[in-house]
This record gives structure tokens, C-alpha cells and sequence, in this order.
């Protein structure tokens, strides 16, 4: 019988013990590369789908920018196509004022943040340097 052909309840202690750990870096190697290909894998669909999310606010902005000139082109039809261009400007401007208005109004309602949780991480970090002495 040879050595490398021995059963498990003929190993020593110390020859298990050693399988053990053997197995046991083998084992946390392995699911270390799991979770790196799975982290890889999440990262590419995150990328893709970020690409894809850029390319449908691209169109939307196209889509949009063709509805001003639908909405120029159709005043045109009745006034001189310059002041349907000019009224169609004048309407985007007062929609941009009134977003830019209701923003500040938001931004005014901005309170600053609320300090009592990095107090309480200050008394707790006190705490336990009292408790060590």
C-alpha cells in the first residue's frame, strides 16, 4: 500500500489538518474568482446599459428638437416663417425661465445636513476610548 493510497482513518491529525487548509485556500481562491467574473459581468450590463440609457436621451433630444421645428414649420403655414421661428423661441424661453425659477425654489428648500449622526459616531468612538482605559 502506498502512501499517497491511504484512507481518510489512516491519515495522521496533522495530515488532515493540513488537507484541510489545503482545501480550504482552494476553496476561498475559487469563490474569490467567482465573485470577481460575476463583478465583471455586472459591470459590463451596468456599461451597456449606461451606452444604451445616453443613446435613448440622445434621440429624445433629437425627437424634441424636431417637434420645435414641426411647431415652426406649422406657424409658418399662416405668418412668415422668421416670426414663427421668433415665437416658437419666445415660448422655449419662457419655459426655460420658469424651470430655471422652479429649480431656485427647490434649491432654496435645501437644508443643510443633519449633524446628529456624526455626533453620535463621535460620542460612540469616546465611549469605547473611555471603556479601554
Amino acid at each position: 500500500m502506498s502512501v499517497e493510497s491511504k484512507s481518510a482513518a489512516d491519515a495522521s491529525i496533522g495530515e488532515l489538518i493540513s488537507q484541510l487548509s489545503a482545501q480550504t485556500s482552494r476553496l476561498v481562491r475559487d469563490e474569490m474568482r467567482l465573485a470577481q467574473k460575476e463583478l465583471q459581468q455586472s459591470v459590463k450590463h451596468a456599461g451597456i446599459g449606461a451606452g444604451l440609457l445616453s443613446v435613448a436621451g440622445l434621440l429624445a433630444v433629437l425627437g424634441v428638437a424636431t417637434l420645435i421645428a414641426a411647431a415652426v414649420a406649422a406657424l409658418a403655414l399662416v405668418l412668415p416663417v422668421w416670426a414663427a421661428a421668433v415665437i416658437v423661441a419666445v415660448v422655449l424661453f419662457i419655459a426655460a425661465g420658469i424651470a430655471a425659477l422652479l429649480s431656485r425654489k427647490q434649491a432654496e428648500e435645501i437644508t443643510p445636513p443633519v449633524t446628529e449622526s456624526a455626533d453620535s459616531v463621535k460620542a460612540d468612538i469616546q465611549e469605547v476610548k473611555e471603556a479601554r482605559r
